[in-house]
């Protein structure tokens, strides 16, 4: 018996060292691919933000109520991706979101009134939306075929593109419109989705078992109910983390621009670090999910997020002020993420769409909250309600922590 067991072991070992199922494995680099072509135009779009603002002579409350249209458009979409990716699948979805997000990013810079602005803007934000929990789904699947918590991977995609798209919106911002600058984004995006796409297309979605076991006459009812309070638990979470990405997207580059004096290249910085801190966190979220467990890193996270965006929104300086949104990147980094792959082990394409409208609720809530509070207190006073939020995240996955231990309702 002992040599039958080392001889199992030593088996076991060496499958660990095989390559991974090369169809597997170009499934994950295709998800990757969307997901940083995501991160890549949306963060293309926000540092052209403060310009466009300019461009429509909207103030701060009425520029807030015209950035709800990108949260108001996605969380719109993101029920009814659901039910389109369970009839469609979510490769079909993803590709077809993929190529809407990229055309749709060329409407803004169009505009010249902020009604105009909010109209265009809840098409992109219904693309974004559906993109999201289509690729998301798809990201679900193929991390129950692989059998590794993986999403903070793809998350760490999605960061990366945000911090490219940042940096280069940094770099051509004094050189060119955003109108080129926006449409110079949709051709790569399209390029990204056409190549991407085809490889979705040839692969199809990996089998993947019952999330939970049946459940019996007696107890179907009980398990379902546990089933949704698990669900709308991590939308919670997701949902007070999302307010804080939604911030930094629409509001940091003008914080550091209209509060601190930082110039174009400075202000888009600020999100850039934001997104390179987020894209560090996410690449080491993996490793820290199974060493540590999901409740420890989402406890972590919110607190280190909350501490970051107190020295962020209240630092007397540019520079500081980066470093706290750094700070703060790095604690949002692998909430969300974990968030999303906790809610789609319990309830598939629907748990993903559920947990990302509870969640993207967020990024409805923030920009009308934030702008609004600008106008009566100051933006660096509203900008303090992503710290708190964050701490209430923190809370929320401290006070269930037995549920994120076993996965399972």
């Amino acid at each position: 018996m002992p040599t039958l067991n080392k001889m199992r072991a030593a088996l076991t070992t060496t499958r660990s060292l095989l390559p991974a199922d090369p169809h597997l494995t170009r499934l994950r680099i295709a998800l990757t691919a969307f997901f940083a072509m995501d991160g890549f135009l949306f963060a293309g779009w926000v540092v052209r933000i403060p310009a466009i603002k300019a461009q429509t002579g909207a103030g701060a409350g009425t520029l807030g109520l015209a950035l709800l249209g990108v949260s108001a458009g996605a969380v719109a979409f993101m029920m009814i991706t659901g039910r389109l990716c369970r009839r469609f699948g979510s490769h079909a979805v993803t590709t077809a979101s993929g190529a809407a997000l990229a055309l749709s990013i060329v409407l803004p810079p169009l505009t010249h009134s902020a009604t105009a602005l909010g109209l265009v803007l809840l098409v992109f934000g219904a693309a974004y939306g559906s993109l999201n929990v289509a690729m998301n789904s798809a990201a679900v699947d193929l991390i129950s075929a692989l059998r590794r918590p993986v999403m903070p991977g793809f998350h760490a995609a999605f960061s990366l593109g945000g911090m490219l798209g940042a940096g280069l919106g940094g770099l051509i911002a004094g050189s060119l419109s955003p109108t080129v600058h926006l449409l110079l984004l949709a051709v790569i995006g399209l390029l990204v989705t056409a190549a991407a796409g085809r490889a979705l297309h040839t692969h199809r979605a990996p089998a993947v078992p019952e999330r939970r076991p049946a459940a019996t006459a007696e107890n179907r009812p009980r398990s379902a109910g546990r089933g949704c309070r698990l669900v709308l638990v991590f939308g919670l979470i997701a949902l007070c983390t999302a307010y804080g990405e939604g911030a930094m997207a629409d509001w940091g580059a003008l914080h550091l621009s209209q509060d601190l004096a930082a110039g174009p290249g400075t202000a888009a910085a600020g999100y850039a670090v934001f997104a390179l801190a987020m894209t560090v966190g996410r690449l080491s979220g993996t490793a820290v999910v199974q060493r540590f467990g999901a409740a420890r890193a989402l406890i972590a996270g919110g607190t280190t997020a909350a501490a970051g965006m107190l020295l962020g929104s209240l630092a007397p300086s540019a520079g500081a002020a980066c470093a706290g949104f750094a700070v703060a990147g790095l604690g949002l980094a692998n909430i969300f993420p974990i968030a999303i792959a906790r809610a789609g082990e319990s309830g598939g394409p629907d748990g993903v769409a559920v947990a990302s409208t509870v969640g993207y609720g967020g990024m409805l809530l923030g920009p009308p909250a934030i702008g609004f509070l600008a106008e009566a207190v100051g933006l660096p006073t509203a900008l303090t309600t992503v710290a708190v939020l964050a701490a209430v995240a923190a809370g929320i996955a401290y006070a269930t922590r037995g549920a994120h231990h076993t996965g399972r309702p």
